[in-house]
C-alpha cells in the first residue's frame, strides 16, 4: 500500500488555485471523454482521494464506488458526497488487493494512482479482475518527458516526500503495463502541454486537446483507455490508435 503523503486539504488548495483549476478541467475533460457515456453504469474509482472524480462520474449518472488507501481521504469524500446529495459509496482499500468480486464493474477510473503504487502491475491486474468482459478502464497518469516531471524531480531532490518515490511513465510504458494485465488498449492521448505556470496554462489550454491528439511527448498527463476482452481474445492490437509518443 502506498504511503499517504497528501491530505484532503492539499487537493482543495490545488483545485482552488488558478493553475489547478485549468489543469483539473483539462484532465477531467480528457478522462471522461475517453470513458464514454456513464449513465447507469457501475464505475469504480481507484485511488479516489477526496472523491472529486467519483462525484463527477456520479453527476453523469453512474453508480459509483470509490476506494482509497487513506482513511482521511475516504472520510473527506463521504462528507463531499453528502453535501452534494450524491449517492456514492466510499471505502478504504488497497489498489493491489481490491475488496470486490470478479467482474463487478462496467468501468474503472484510476487517475494519478500508479505513479504512487509500488507494485503497479499488481494494481492493474486487480483493476482488470473487477471489470466485466467488455468493461472499460481509463488510466490518467503523470507523463515522463515534460516540464512538470522535471520540476517534480527537482522537488524530490530537494527533499519532497510527495515526489521522492513517484514514478513517471511514458505512453509506451503505460501501454505495456495495460497489455500485461490482459486488457486491450484502445486509445492513448496526452494533456497539459504547458509548464506548471498559471499564465502558461491559460494561454495553451485552448490548444491542449488538439496537441493531445498529435503526440504524448511533452504531455504532463497521459490517459489510456482499454477494454477487458472475452477470455482468449488477443490483446496486442490497438484498435482506435491515439497519439503516439
Amino acid at each position: 500500500m502506498a504511503e499517504n503523503l497528501v491530505g484532503p486539504e492539499d487537493y482543495q488548495h490545488w483545485r482552488a488555485s488558478p493553475l489547478g483549476a485549468v489543469t483539473e478541467a483539462l484532465e477531467q475533460a480528457l478522462v471522461f471523454r475517453m470513458a464514454g457515456p456513464l449513465a447507469g453504469r457501475r464505475v469504480l474509482d481507484v485511488g479516489c482521494g477526496d472523491g472529486d472524480w467519483a462525484l463527477a462520474a456520479a453527476r453523469q449518472g453512474a453508480q459509483v464506488v470509490g476506494v482509497d488507501a487513506s482513511l482521511p481521504m475516504i472520510e473527506a469524500a463521504r462528507v463531499r458526497a453528502r453535501d452534494a446529495a450524491l449517492d456514492v459509496r466510499f471505502q478504504q482499500g488497497d489498489a493491489t488487493a481490491l475488496p470486490f468480486e470478479h467482474d463487478r464493474f462496467d468501468g474503472v477510473l484510476a487517475v494519478t494512482v500508479l505513479c504512487f503504487v509500488p507494485d503497479a502491475p499488481a494494481a492493474l491486474r486487480e483493476m482488470a479482475r473487477v471489470l466485466v468482459p467488455g468493461g472499460r478502464l481509463v488510466l490518467g497518469e503523470l507523463g515522463r518527458w515534460n516540464a512538470w516531471a522535471a520540476w517534480r524531480r527537482l522537488r524530490a531532490w530537494q527533499g519532497s516526500r510527495t515526489w521522492r518515490h513517484a514514478r513517471f511513465r511514458s505512453a509506451g510504458e503505460l501501454r505495456a503495463l495495460v497489455r500485461e494485465a490482459g486488457l486491450e488498449v484502445q486509445c492513448v492521448q496526452g494533456a497539459l502541454y504547458y509548464p506548471p505556470l498559471a499564465g502558461a496554462a491559460r494561454v495553451v489550454a485552448p490548444l491542449d486537446p488538439w496537441l493531445g491528439k498529435l503526440t504524448t511527448l511533452g504531455a504532463a498527463f497521459i490517459a489510456v483507455a482499454a477494454v477487458k476482452p472475452p477470455s482468449g481474445t488477443d490483446t496486442d492490437t490497438e484498435i482506435n490508435g491515439g497519439a503516439r509518443p
